[in-house]
């Protein structure tokens, strides 16, 4: 398998057995040293270390249903470094965000988690 690198780049072995040890959750898996996430037919990867703020965002998708239209909340976890937001990860759910959250504040205990401190960030 071919890994892409979004941020810097690590050696083949050590992404491989990364990515076979990961944890799955939706697109993404939690590797040892990297966060791994599939976008279309490509794996990429940013190593931990690279991580400075992580964060949900939920986007609203306008449907139209067979009662009706209505809304449908689309969970992603944005990823950052120091050069800005680097990727953004569409999750299955809610609740699996919330989780990948949790985990990736544990492997990057250095990144921000949630929303940003300096009100110049805030959207």
């Amino acid at each position: 398998m071919k890994f892409y690198p979004v941020t810097s780049e690590l050696p083949a072995e050590v992404l491989s057995a990364g990515y076979a040890e990961g944890r799955e959750i939706g697109k993404a898996r939690l590797g040892a040293k990297c966060l791994y996430f599939r976008e279309k037919m490509k794996v990429n990867y940013i190593p931990y270390a690279d991580i400075t703020r992580i964060f949900r965002r939920v986007l609203m998708i306008p449907a139209t249903m067979c009662c009706g239209k209505g809304d449908l909340e689309m969970e992603h976890i944005v990823i950052c470094t120091v050069e800005g937001e680097k990727a953004q990860i569409q999750m299955p759910s809610e609740r699996a965000g919330k989780i990948i959250l949790e985990e990736l504040a544990r492997f990057a205990p250095h990144a921000e988690v949630g929303k940003p401190n300096d009100p110049a960030q805030q959207r």
